[in-house]
C-alpha cells in the first residue's frame, strides 16, 4: 500500500507542476487550428513536387489531425508518397506540448524539432525520387471539424484535462513499476537493449493514438529511454494519420509499404542518434 500511495502522490506533484505550462501550449495550439490550420493544409497541398519541404516544416506543427489530413491528401493523390512520409516522421503528436511543459526539457525540444525537420526532408526526398511518377493532384476537399463553437480557452482546457489524465496514469504506473521492481533494474533492462532499444520505441510509437506519443515522453523524462530511443518512437508515430491511411486509401500495398518504412526510418534514425548524442 505504501508504494501504491508513493507512487501515486509523486504522479500527482508532477502532474499538477506541469498543468500551467501545459494550458498554454494547448491555448497556443487551438489557437493555430482556428486561425491558420486551413492555411497549413493549403501550403501542404500546394507544395507540388517539393511538397516534403512545407511537409516537413508543418508536420512539427502540433496541430490535431493534420497527419490525418495528409493521409486523406495522399489517397486523392494530391500529395506525394515523399510528402505524406516527411508529415509522419515530423509529427511528434502529444509529445511536443509535453516536453514544452515541462521547463527542464526545452533544450530536448528544440533538438527533437531540428532533429525531425531534417529526416523529414531526407527521407521525402528518398522515396520521392524512385516514385517521381506517382502524385498527380485531384480536386478534394478534406479538411478537419474543430470545434469552433466553444470558447478557444475551454477547448484548451479540455484538452488539457484530457493529456493530463494520460499523464497521471502513465505516471503513476511508470511509479508503480520503479518502485516495485526497482529504478536501477528497469533502467538496466532497457539500457541493455543497447543501440536495438529504439527498434522497440519505433514498434509503440505505431499505435495510432496519443497516448503511445505521451507514453514515450513520460518514459524519457523518468530517464527510461535515451533521446535516440525517444526519436524512433516519435518519428514511427504518426498520430492517427496511419489509421486514417489505412481507412481512405485503397491500396493496402501501399499502406503496408509506409507502414513498414515508417517503422524503419524511425528505428535506423534512433540508434544513428544513440551512437552520435
Amino acid at each position: 500500500m505504501e508504494i501504491f500511495l508513493d507512487a501515486l502522490l509523486d504522479a500527482l506533484i508532477d502532474g499538477v507542476k506541469m498543468l500551467p505550462f501545459l494550458y498554454l501550449a494547448y491555448l497556443l495550439i487551438e489557437w493555430l487550428e482556428r486561425h491558420h490550420g486551413e492555411n497549413i493544409e493549403n501550403a501542404l497541398a500546394g507544395g507540388g513536387r517539393w511538397g516534403f519541404l512545407p511537409g516537413a516544416l508543418l508536420g512539427c506543427v502540433p496541430q490535431c489531425g493534420f497527419s490525418a489530413v495528409a493521409s486523406n491528401f495522399y489517397a486523392s493523390r494530391v500529395i506525394t508518397p515523399g510528402t505524406l512520409l516527411a508529415v509522419f516522421i515530423a509529427t511528434s503528436d502529444e509529445a511536443i506540448p509535453l516536453l514544452a511543459a515541462e521547463p527542464s526539457q526545452w533544450t530536448t525540444l528544440v533538438l527533437l524539432i531540428v532533429c525531425k525537420i531534417i529526416f523529414a526532408i531526407v527521407g521525402g526526398v528518398l522515396l520521392d525520387f524512385p516514385l517521381r511518377n506517382e502524385g498527380h493532384a485531384d480536386e478534394v476537399d478534406c479538411h478537419e471539424e474543430h470545434e469552433e463553437t466553444s470558447s478557444i480557452f475551454l477547448a484548451a482546457l479540455r484538452h488539457t484535462l484530457e493529456i493530463f489524465v494520460f499523464i497521471l496514469l502513465f505516471s503513476f504506473l511508470i511509479g508503480l513499476i520503479f518502485e516495485s521492481v526497482g529504478e536501477d533494474a528497469i533502467t538496466g533492462i532497457l539500457g541493455g537493449m543497447g543501440i536495438f532499444q529504439p527498434m522497440l520505441t519505433a514498434l509503440v510509437g505505431l499505435v495510432p493514438n496519443c497516448a503511445a506519443s505521451v507514453l514515450l515522453a513520460q518514459l524519457y523524462m523518468e530517464g527510461a529511454i535515451t533521446f535516440g530511443s525517444l526519436f524512433a518512437g516519435l518519428t514511427a508515430g504518426a498520430g492517427v494519420g496511419l489509421a486514417v491511411l489505412w481507412r481512405v486509401n485503397p491500396s493496402w500495398k501501399q499502406n503496408l509499404f509506409m507502414t513498414g518504412l515508417l517503422w524503419a526510418v524511425g528505428a535506423a534514425a534512433g540508434m544513428v542518434l544513440q551512437l552520435i548524442l
